[in-house]
């Protein structure tokens, strides 16, 4: 995994020397929480199916979803086919709402350090796989989202990670130079994929896991970046020196 810079730097790690300039956070299971249990629940109830067909037919079809392959009215007609249902069109419009709800949850700890990576100064974006009933929802329920340089919906592209023109795509849209984009994503896959095109990367798993290897690479200052914004000059302004 490439890494940031040492410690007389402005960014200090451990190892190799480059700048982060962008924070680059995956949505599902970074940003947001894992997938709420009572909406996961309302979907069950809705379509009539157990846990184990409802699993196995949500994400039979999931990732032509997010790729734009598949529309939403088309998702969920694929989902009611592979589980052998059929489904009216209040169950359709029920559908697509607790889809949302499943994925609009907050991992609190992450989306309040990209509040405070803004508040300092630091350039953000979004890396999203995301179907496009599901994207158009959590963009109208949560506005802090505009607060981010750039926000990459995979399905506005008709592309999805890890196919490696979706990082360059959101590479080129943050002007910056993937070696000095930090990625954060809770998928192995996704790293290894940007990680090979020269991005550094982070495998999200806890937040407490998450913070420990930040402070293991040397990247305190960036961590607490916003937390020290108000006491210091900007870790923009000391990126600038």
């Amino acid at each position: 995994m490439p890494t940031t810079h040492s410690a007389s730097s402005k960014l200090a790690t451990a190892s190799a020397a480059e700048r982060i300039d962008v924070v680059l956070f995956d949505y599902g299971q970074v940003l947001s929480a894992p997938a709420d249990p009572a909406a996961w629940a309302r979907i069950r109830v809705i379509t009539g199916l157990d846990e184990a067909r409802l699993f196995a037919a949500y994400w039979e079809y999931r990732h032509q979803y997010d790729s734009g392959a598949l529309t939403g009215p088309a998702y969920w007609s694929a989902v009611a086919a592979h589980a052998g249902i059929t489904l009216d069109e209040e169950q359709r419009t029920a559908l697509f709402a607790a889809d949302i709800d499943l994925w609009t949850a907050l991992n609190q700890p992450m989306v309040e350090w990209a509040w405070r990576l803004q508040s300092a100064g630091i350039r953000t974006g979004v890396l999203s796989n995301i179907g496009d009933r599901i994207g158009v929802g959590i963009v109208a329920r949560l506005p802090w989202l505009a607060a981010f340089d750039h926000c990459t919906w995979s399905y506005s592209l008709l592309l999805a990670k890890p196919n490696p023109e979706i990082y360059r795509k959101t590479a080129k849209a943050l002007d910056s130079a993937p070696a000095h984009i930090l990625f954060i994503d809770d998928r192995e896959e996704n790293i290894a994929a940007a990680a090979a095109l020269g991005f550094q990367t982070l495998h999200y798993t806890t937040h407490t896991a998450f913070e420990n290897e930040m402070r293991r690479r040397g990247l305190s200052l960036l961590l607490d970046a916003g937390a020290i914004a108000s006491d210091s000059e900007s870790y923009a302004e000391t990126l600038a020196k």
